[in-house]
């Protein structure tokens, strides 16, 4: 069994991760693999413009993360007490982003906000809006299975106690859903700071996330310092899905 898992992981999962691990220290590549070894890759993709487009990635994945939370977490709250079919309808409302390539998305939200009331063309809120939009399928549904799975007897013995459904909702049923919820916002925060096609139509020339800069280096042929920037990009990803997944650990044990 574990055999079979390493011919499949190995090369479909971890190879390309190595390789791209490799050409980020290496100065060219003549053969099969990248040669050579350098840090001045990484000192391209640690200061100035990456730098800053890793601010960027950052602040638009925690932004777009604790929006789709709260709006999933709220939409899947509020699908709870609805009808079968209204929640069948719900349910297709918020997977249908996903249903789409994510270059649609962007098209549709570059449509929308262009044109007053509502004019978010040209700034970094439309870049947050798209990723919020993309990745709130992800919040919802994972929410959505958490409170199906949850028993409601906590809930009706703190009914019949006199709490009133607010306090019920803060003080029950969300600390419940805590573990759900932080596992909710790290994969929305991983998906957002991955996120390319549609950013690479809404984004403005102030606020090119890291995805953007890593495609510019590798198209003009900089791709020894795309590879590190890609590193610098998974490692800082990693490091906040494990603070993440601390939380997720701390949660479940109370």
């Amino acid at each position: 069994m574990w055999g079979v898992f390493l011919i499949l992981f190995l090369p479909l999962f971890a190879l390309p991760l190595l390789v791209v691990l490799g050409a980020s220290f290496a100065t060219h590549w003549s053969g099969i693999l990248p040669s050579g070894t350098t840090t001045a890759n990484y000192q391209a993709a640690t200061r100035g413009e990456a730098l800053q487009a890793l601010t960027t990635s950052l602040v638009t994945a925690v932004t777009a993360s604790l929006l789709a939370l709260a709006v999933g977490t709220w939409a899947a709250l509020a699908a709870a007490g609805l009808k079968k079919r209204s929640r069948r309808v719900l349910d297709a409302l918020f997977v249908l982003p996903v249903a789409v390539p994510s270059v649609v998305v962007g098209l549709a939200i570059l449509v929308a906000f262009s044109q007053p009331p509502v004019l978010l063309n040209g700034t970094r809120w439309i870049v947050i809006a798209a990723h919020t939009v993309l990745v709130t399928a992800f919040a919802y549904q994972s929410v959505s299975a958490a409170i199906t799975r949850l028993d409601p007897a906590y809930e009706q013995a703190a009914a019949s106690l006199g709490a009133r459904p607010a306090t019920v909702l803060l003080r029950v049923k969300l600390p419940l859903l805590l573990p759900s919820l932080t596992a909710a916002v790290g994969l929305c925060f991983a998906l957002s700071m991955g996120e390319l096609s549609a950013t690479m139509m809404l984004y403005p020339p102030d606020w090119t996330p890291l995805p953007v800069l890593i495609y510019a280096a590798t198209d003009r042929g900089a791709l020894f310092t795309g590879s590190a920037i890609a590193v610098v990009l998974m490692a800082a990803t990693l490091l906040v899905l494990l603070a993440v997944s601390r939380i997720r650990t701390r949660a479940s044990y109370r």
